[in-house]
């Protein structure tokens, strides 16, 4: 196991700062868009499903929200109660809803989602600056 440096430290807590400053904007940015933190990120990874349907199912959400199955039904029926998503019934599976997000939901998304692009642009810079750290100081840094 390679020694860690100080500057290793340095880079961790920079990058870690930063993660932090996004996250708490982001909270800020969320409100500002009539959204809380929590549903600010359900539209997102509906909009952002994996396999680029834009949809989503209870079971997939909580899988990337990590959270419990039963917290993320409970967001999503809040979500939808408030106008936010759309569930649609699985044509071959009755127990399956896909999920999308409604005019409203895709209006409030957007907009906290734009408000953010300075600070994904400096996290993504962090991420930058982490991993040439990393690559100079030729060992794995730890997060």
């Amino acid at each position: 196991m390679a020694a860690i440096t100080t500057s290793d430290v340095c880079a961790v807590a920079e990058f870690r700062a930063q993660l932090r400053r996004f996250l708490r904007r982001a909270e800020r940015i969320a409100r500002k868009s009539n959204l809380t933190p929590q549903r600010y990120l359900l539209l997102l990874m509906v909009k952002g499903a994996v396999d680029g349907s834009e949809r989503s199912t209870v079971t997939e959400l909580a899988e990337r929200m990590q959270l419990a199955q039963s917290t993320v039904t409970e967001l999503v029926s809040r979500a939808e109660e408030a106008g936010l998503i759309e569930r649609e019934q699985s044509p071959t599976d009755a127990r399956v809803a896909h999920l999308g997000l409604s005019q409203e939901g895709e209006r409030r998304l957007m907009l906290a989602f734009t408000g953010l692009a300075a600070e994904r642009a400096n996290l993504r810079e962090a991420f930058t600056h982490l991993d040439i750290e990393a690559l100079e100081g030729n060992h794995t840094t730890r997060t």
